[in-house]
């Protein structure tokens, strides 16, 4: 439960609101006291893109550690209430129909005080837990109110406790992103020196000889010495030719080796940033003077 000496703390020091897991779901609009005990009922969390959007949470589970306060719902369940004018008196009526949201019994329940009198029949069964110093204020048989009750006639539920101060401090924080773009070194690859070998054919022309045989015929003149015997002879004469022979070796043509060059290019970057705008409601009414 919050106190009432927390309640100027979360308002000044912008307190955030955390689901059941923890999870954030946003920062504390206002907080909505009870008309008659002073005691902190409800508080708005402003939600949406720029806290745009408010929605109501009761007090009665809350708890405060530093600067969050935790309650017992999811942060859908918050999102999702009834939307309820966070800029006037919360009724009667809108408090029963957060109450039934959130699963709660009424007000009275809790200590709600300070309601529209109309409401005095939801008390008459329970008038044995209030100071009997109230019990005045409620008719149990009639179920009207009394006429000496101190609960007010105009419709008083719970009132909004940041009113003044969010008035009096009239300003709000307005950010935007920036863009820092640098560079850092990175790997971007491996370059590798892989040797293998290939089959390619070679052809080259190389001139061979060869001896053939020619038959030559001369006469013999008359009284040349030679003579020869009549009858079968035969003579014989060696022939030969080049032959082509192929020898190979493997001999060093070349050192190949892997270096570095850097290289340096301009690169355009487009990033998306957000910026808040703050926007005014007589800055409204003007542009609507200025079109018509």
């Amino acid at each position: 439960m919050v106190t009432t000496e927390q309640v100027q703390n979360l308002i000044d020091r912008k307190a955030t609101v955390h689901a059941q897991d923890g999870d954030k779901i946003g920062t504390v609009g206002q907080v909505f006291l009870d008309d008659e005990t002073s005691t902190p009922n409800w508080v708005t969390v402003k939600t949406g893109l720029f806290g745009t959007s408010e929605t109501f949470v009761p007090l009665d589970r809350a708890t405060v550690q530093g600067d969050e306060v935790h309650v017992p719902y999811t942060k859908d369940m918050v999102k999702d209430a009834p939307r309820i004018d966070v800029d006037q008196h919360l009724s009667v009526e809108e408090e029963d129909e957060l109450y039934r949201y959130y699963g709660l019994d009424s007000g009275a329940a809790y200590g709600t005080a300070g309601h529209d009198t109309t409401r005095s029949a939801d008390y008459d069964t329970r008038s044995a837990d209030y100071d009997t110093t109230r019990s005045a204020d409620y008719d149990t048989t009639a179920g009207v109110a009394g006429t000496t009750g101190a609960a007010g006639t105009t419709g008083a539920g719970t009132t909004a406790a940041a009113h003044v101060d969010r008035d009096r401090d009239a300003s709000v924080v307005r950010s935007e992103e920036q863009v820092d773009i640098g560079t850092r070194r990175r790997e971007a690859g491996k370059a590798r020196l892989r040797k293998y070998t290939v089959t390619e054919n070679v052809t080259k022309t190389v001139p061979v000889t060869r001896e053939e045989v020619r038959v030559e015929r001369e006469p013999i003149a008359a009284g040349d010495s030679a003579r020869g015997a009549f009858g079968d002879d035969e003579a014989e004469v060696t022939l030969h030719e080049d032959e082509v022979v192929v020898d190979k070796e493997s001999r060093p043509v070349e050192r190949v080796s892997l270096d570095t060059d850097t290289v340096t290019e301009d690169r355009q970057v487009t990033e998306e940033v957000r910026k808040e705008r703050v926007d005014t409601d007589i800055d409204a009414a003007r542009d609507r003077r200025d079109r018509l």
